[in-house]
């Protein structure tokens, strides 16, 4: 007979192996469910962050704090194997890696200007293929090998076998990239503290004192257009007059003359 502990083992096993060894039918959820909350982060993050700036003066980078600290959650959902959780860590993940980005790029343009907006861009964007290169190949890839390497070992595989199955095969490398996320939260937090000035106030009135500026140098330029065009076409009828005059004049002393 079967005891409690060997009924535990296969229910611990079935685990292992729905994690490692998925269907790809869930798989290609899970890859359609980061997609669809991608777009959504991104688009979601962009106008929900104006209203709560524009409404309640709420800063852009405390926003992006908020963002990466959930990130976080959906990481050590991953990282422990908490079960049926990997639909609610695909939905948060997806969601927070697409909202980061319009905030980033928004924080950039309030906070440094719009003069080297492309330059600073690309120097945002760049921070994605390093991360993936530094924690999905270095650390993530590596870790995986080794735990590969340890699990064949002991099942007399030899080592040849670099297939692992379970949870902690990622669990070492989810657990290094919420850390990554924690300290990218702790930097906005200190942007957050240096910039609460800057949000308090009113970040656009740069922009509407620079528009009314120019729309005042236009009005004023043309009322100061307008009376010389008015007095040169004044000028120009005076003239005909006086011509006219000394012609009218010429003509009454010509006619007396005759």
């Amino acid at each position: 007979m079967r005891g409690r502990g060997d009924a535990d083992g296969d229910r611990q096993h079935g685990a292992d192996r729905a994690v490692a060894g998925l269907p790809a039918k869930s798989i290609n959820t899970f890859v359609s469910l980061i997609s669809i909350w991608n777009y959504a982060g991104r688009v979601t993050a962009g106008f929900v962050s104006e209203i709560f700036l524009a409404r309640y003066k709420f800063p852009r980078p405390l926003m992006l704090t908020l963002v990466l600290l959930l990130a976080c959650v959906g990481h050590l959902l991953i990282a422990f194997g908490v079960p049926q959780s990997l639909y609610a860590a695909s939905v948060v993940i997806g969601f927070c890696f697409g909202a980061q980005w319009p905030l980033l790029f928004a924080i950039i343009s309030e906070v440094f200007g719009l003069k080297y907006y492309s330059t600073l861009y690309n120097f945002g964007s760049v921070a994605s293929p390093i991360g993936s290169y530094i924690l999905n190949v270095r650390v993530a890839g590596h870790l995986y090998d080794i735990e590969a390497a340890k699990q064949s070992e002991g099942g007399g595989g030899g080592g040849g076998d670099t297939t692992c199955i379970g949870v902690q095969c990622f669990k070492a490398s989810f657990l290094i990239i919420t850390a990554t996320t924690v300290l990218g939260a702790v930097v906005s937090l200190v942007l957050v503290w240096r910039t609460r000035k800057f949000y308090r106030g009113d970040i656009y009135a740069r922009f509407k004192d620079v528009g009314f500026t120019s729309a005042a140098a236009a009005a004023a330029a043309a009322e100061a257009e307008v009376p010389i065009e008015s007095g040169g076409k004044q000028g120009r009828a005076e003239e005909e007059v006086v011509v006219n005059g000394k012609s009218s004049e010429e003509e009454v002393v010509n006619g007396s003359k005759g």
